[in-house]
């Protein structure tokens, strides 16, 4: 006996609510118990924090909500710094992939057909090695007798070392060197799509080529450059790896304080509230995406 057929609207329903039941299991849920455990007290004990709700004496249960830490946070400069120096790192480190990526994705879209996937392989080769091999590789090469520096010293271009391992410039370093291919992906795949009648339109008409870019090409790969900045802004502003290994005292970053907070102080309230306020922070991109999305498609 053959099934009865699904109605369009129960199969739209379903359709749509897949992925809200996926985000809700993976997303939500794992949130909402972060945020129960932002509102707990420390102890020593096995989970090392108490629960909100607590049963007292004749049976009566009390419910005990802690915003000590999310004040905490604001009060202690430590925590500020690290918050804003994590926001800073992540800004001027997407602006140098996205300065470094486009004229990359540019040349890869523009280049001869065969030759468009091999130059797309060696975009996409280092993820072939682990990311912690690759960011250890990076000590190797800005240590004071890494290679770096011996070639430096070998052509007579410097005298003595350069200071630039456990530096802000090697976490710089580190960073647009892993995450530079999450930008060249989606701004090829848009300026591949380019119509390129549109340039020769404007060549006819006596646009200089400075100015087709401009006029032409920048704008119709917006959406690639915000998805590309995306795609390193946030995952960035949680870093731990690279700055730990790359970066020193003046690189402190908030995924370097969660992992503190979590491992070494046993304050799992206290890290659970910076993740909370970190992902607050981090919807903030995601809602001007939408801003910018629903304007394009009204104009």
């Amino acid at each position: 006996m053959k099934g009865l057929p699904l109605s369009p609207t129960r199969g739209r329903g379903l359709i749509i609510g897949v992925p809200w039941f996926w985000l809700g299991l993976f997303f939500l849920l794992p949130f909402l118990f972060v945020l129960k455990i932002s509102l707990s007290e420390p102890v020593l004990a096995q989970p090392p924090y108490l629960d909100l709700i607590r049963e007292v004496e004749d049976g009566l249960v009390s419910i005990s909500l802690n915003f000590g830490n999310y004040l905490l946070l604001w009060e202690d400069p430590l925590y500020r710094s690290a918050l804003f120096g994590s926001l800073k790192i992540s800004a001027i480190s997407t602006l140098f992939c996205l300065l470094l990526g486009y004229p990359m994705a540019y040349a890869i879209a523009r280049a001869p057909s065969h030759w468009r996937l091999p130059l797309l392989m060696l975009i996409i080769l280092p993820f072939w090695t682990s990311f912690l091999i690759r960011v250890y590789a990076w000590i190797g090469i800005l240590k004071g007798n890494g290679l770096l520096n011996n070639f430096l010293i070998w052509s007579g271009l410097i005298d003595q070392p350069l200071e630039i391992l456990h530096t802000p410039l090697a976490v710089y370093i580190g960073i647009v060197y892993s995450y530079l291919p999450f930008v060249v992906l989606p701004l090829y795949a848009t300026l591949v799509r380019l119509d390129l009648t549109l340039l020769e339109a404007a060549a006819d008409l006596g646009c200089r080529p400075w100015k087709q870019f401009l006029t032409i090409t920048l704008p119709l790969s917006l959406p690639g450059v915000i998805a590309g900045g995306m795609l390193v802004f946030i995952p960035v502003v949680g870093e731990f790896v690279i700055p730990d290994l790359l970066g020193g005292p003046d690189t402190l970053m908030i995924g370097k304080l969660m992992w503190t907070e979590f491992f070494s102080n046993k304050d799992w309230p206290l890290a659970s509230s910076l993740a909370a306020v970190l992902l607050v922070v981090l919807i903030i991109p995601f809602v001007a995406l939408r801003h910018f999305e629903q304007r394009e498609e009204t104009i």
